[in-house]
Order: structure tokens, then C-alpha cells, then sequence
């Protein structure tokens, strides 16, 4: 339990909480969306401050992450609730939870879970993921305060869904990041999502302009976000806001949760590569190990990185990001120098 920030006192004892675009406004004893942050006495508490569902070294790979340190291992850390109520939500054993677990759980300081990363030799930091990391915000920032003090990195794996001032906030601290871009309509997010997309756009927006590295990822879902006019708009304004050189992953669904819908057909992921290619350089199937996901040089065609699964192996691409072949500078992060 902790002093949330971002949040003003209204009347009565009540409250507004400033973190996401909800902005839920919450008299004493109320939770908010997320199922976390709750009134108490007139003041914002963060229930589930360090309070954590899942820590483990991962690839960096499974964030996803292909062009940030690639081949390298990140400890991953996630706690329990989320901002958005996706009925099709592939972690909502932790995200869609009854807030009166969090009470029942110990609670990690965020020293020990920066002791625990700098133990790993070839660990490059901190990954922010599982769960929504906004609704664990405070938790967070500290973590990311220290982890910088020992020069490592920082990645927030998030939905995007957060307000323009604690976006603000914790940019300086975030070396990457891979935002859920669930849809390019608004219907969509109001319906399966309980949300609007602007917000999301606009944090995107912020994220590739601030000099951060920056991955997205796109879940297509069949019968609801597949057609190709939402595919053609979605593609033109990643390219406009973010760059032809910005990394996009495509992935597959599977039926989770309250949707029922069935799996994407790989013919269906296939096609929006296609798509997607000529516009943005560097587009990977996600998901699907039958198809073929490793890093070319946009420029040459040379084979950069091969991946069998979330191992990566570094074959044409040099330590600071250039193709052997034809000396091109890749976009990412390698080795520490970025592009």
C-alpha cells in the first residue's frame, strides 16, 4: 500500500485519479478501473505497490523486443490489474483480478528487485510487462530511478493507454518501450476494450518523438480488426508518426478469456506483412513459429539475425548496427549504440 501520484482531491473526500485517461473520479472506499488505486480517507493509495505476480529472466525477444539488445536476457517483472478490460485479454488471470487479493500479498521493495537484476551478469536491466505497468506507476519509477544509477536499461511493456504528465514523467528513465496497439478504431476500443484510441495514439506519438526505442504490436483479432482499409490507415499513420523504420509486430490471436472468436489464419498475418512491407521496413509475424521472422538489411537484403523461436543469433549485422555487406546503419539498439 502506497501514496499514489497523479491524482487531486475533489470534494466530500473524494478523489481524481490523473494517471490514464479514465481520469475515475472516486469517493472514499471506491477502486478505480484498474481494480488497484483506491480511496482511502480522501487520499489516492496504490494497492498493489510492489505487490508482483510474476518475476523471471526472459529474452529480450518476449517483450517483444527485436531490435533493442537482441540476444541479450532482461529481468521481467509484473504485478495484478490493468486499465483497459480487453474481453479478449491473453494475461487476465493478473490483469482482470478482484482487488482484495492485494491485500493477501507480501510486498517486494524495488532495491531488492534492482539487487536481484545487477546479480544476472548478462541481465541489461529491468522490463516493466506481464501486466499493465501504468496502474503500478509509482512502483515503477522507482525502480527505474535506480536501475539507471547502475547504467542499465529500462523497458516498459504497456498498453498505452496513460496520460500526457506521467508519460512525461518516466520517459527519461525508459530506454524502450513495446506499445499494444490493439486497433486503429475507436469502436473497437470502446467495445472489446473499454477505452478510446487517441490516448494511445497520442502516447505513441510522444514515445517514437522523444528519442526512446520504440516496438509496436498489433494483434489481429478475426471478424473484428482484420479488414484491410484498418490495415491501410493503421500502416500510413505508424509510417507518418513513427517512421518508416519503426519495428512492428504482427501478432497471431488465440481465443483467451471472454472472446471466442477463432485463431488468426496464418494466411491472414501473412497477407498484412505483404502490406505492411513496402511502407515499414522492418514488420515480424508474432506467435507463429511456422513463418519466418528473422532481421534482412532493408538496403542489401543480407541476412542480419536469425531467430529460432526467441533465441537470436547475430550473423551479418556488426556489434554497433551495421550490415556487414553493405554498410547500412540499422535502426535499433546494439550493443549500446543506437540509430
Amino acid at each position: 500500500m502506497h501514496l499514489a501520484s497523479h491524482y487531486k482531491a475533489t470534494l466530500n473526500q473524494s478523489v481524481q485519479c490523473l494517471l490514464c485517461p479514465h481520469k475515475c473520479t472516486l469517493i472514499p472506499g471506491q477502486y478505480g478501473k484498474c481494480n488497484t488505486r483506491v480511496n482511502r480517507d480522501g487520499r489516492l493509495i496504490s494497492e498493489n505497490y510492489g505487490v508482483l505476480s510474476s518475476i523471471s529472466t526472459d529474452p529480450v525477444e518476449k517483450k517483444p523486443l527485436y531490435h533493442f539488445y537482441p540476444g541479450r536476457s532482461v529481468l521481467s517483472i509484473g504485478s495484478f490489474g490493468c486499465n483497459l478490460a480487453c474481453d479478449f485479454c491473453q494475461n487476465c488471470e493478473i490483469s482482470q483480478i478482484n482487488p482484495h487479493i492485494l491485500s493477501h500479498r507480501p510486498s517486494r521493495d524495488p532495491e531488492d528487485m534492482v539487487n536481484k537484476a545487477l546479480l544476472h551478469r548478462d541481465n541489461i536491466g529491468l522490463a516493466y510487462t506481464y501486466n499493465e505497468p501504468t496502474i503500478y506507476f509509482e512502483y515503477m519509477l522507482k525502480c527505474a530511478v535506480l536501475i539507471k544509477e547502475h547504467q542499465r536499461s529500462n523497458i516498459m511493456v504497456t498498453n498505452g493507454y496513460i496520460n500526457e504528465d506521467p508519460l512525461r514523467e518516466i520517459l527519461p528513465y525508459m530506454d524502450a518501450f513495446n506499445v499494444d496497439l490493439k486497433s486503429f478504431r475507436n469502436r473497437f476500443y470502446s467495445e472489446r476494450s473499454g477505452a478510446t484510441v487517441q490516448p494511445v495514439l497520442n502516447a505513441i506519438d510522444r514515445i517514437a518523438k522523444s528519442g526512446s526505442h520504440l516496438e509496436l504490436t498489433f494483434l489481429i483479432i478475426p471478424g473484428y480488426n482484420d479488414t484491410e482499409d484498418e490495415w491501410k490507415e493503421l500502416i500510413q499513420w505508424i509510417t507518418d508518426h513513427c517512421g518508416s523504420d519503426t519495428i512492428l509486430h504482427v501478432s497471431r490471436y488465440f481465443p483467451k478469456f471472454k472472446l471466442n472468436a477463432p485463431p488468426t489464419p496464418l494466411k491472414t498475418i501473412e497477407h498484412f506483412l505483404e502490406m505492411a512491407r513496402p511502407e515499414i521496413r522492418y514488420v515480424y509475424p508474432g506467435n507463429t513459429p511456422q513463418l519466418n521472422n528473422h532481421t534482412f538489411c532493408p538496403g542489401c537484403g543480407n541476412l542480419l539475425i536469425e531467430r529460432d523461436l526467441y533465441r537470436s543469433t547475430l550473423l551479418g549485422i556488426s556489434k554497433d548496427g551495421f550490415c556487414f555487406q553493405c554498410k547500412l546503419k540499422i535502426h535499433g539498439v546494439f550493443n549500446g549504440t543506437t540509430s
